[in-house]
């Protein structure tokens, strides 16, 4: 199983993000102001829909609750 968490995953996006900017730069691609900022706004999103959404941490089990998670059996 593939083993994320969220560190890696915004660490992928945004390696990923730079390097198409840095292939249309070396392409010729010219960027102007507006179009660049609503690029940068656009490439944010992802990441922070991750950090938003990515489930926390499970609350205990009514069965946990009652006989106690940390008890050994």
């Amino acid at each position: 199983m593939l083993n994320l968490t969220r560190s890696k995953l915004i660490q992928m996006w945004f390696v990923a993000v730079v390097l198409v900017i840095v292939a249309s730069l070396v392409a010729g691609v010219t960027l102007e102001m507006s179009t660049g900022l609503m690029l940068l706004a656009l490439s944010l999103a992802p990441p922070i829909m991750v950090l938003m959404l990515w489930p926390g941490t499970q609350p205990p089990t009514v069965s946990e609750v009652l006989r106690g998670a940390d008890r050994r059996l």
